[in-house]
């Protein structure tokens, strides 16, 4: 197996990352802010250029209001539709 920074379920979670933030209606600069980082580090880690830990991910998902189980599945599972299915859960 090559380097999974270049494996087709990290290139989906990449692209599923941009398109959450683009549903969100944030720019790359708002989530920076929010993350406590610059834009460059956001378009990286969009681009893959920078690989995201499993923490980096989770605050990710928080800033963009999608459930962080719903992007792994997404990841995992690239034929369903996953449109609104990585939004944030009801909680009761």
């Amino acid at each position: 197996m090559g380097r999974s920074i270049f494996s087709d379920e990290y290139l989906r979670l990449i692209r599923l990352l941009r398109e959450a933030r683009r549903r969100a209606g944030l720019s790359q600069e708002e989530v920076a802010d929010r993350l406590g980082q610059t834009q460059s580090f956001v378009s990286k880690c969009e681009r893959g250029e920078r690989r995201l830990d499993v923490i980096e991910l989770l605050h990710f998902c928080r800033v963009l209001g999608t459930d962080f189980h719903r992007m792994v599945d997404a990841t995992r599972n690239p034929r369903e539709n996953h449109e609104g299915k990585t939004g944030s859960r009801n909680k009761s």
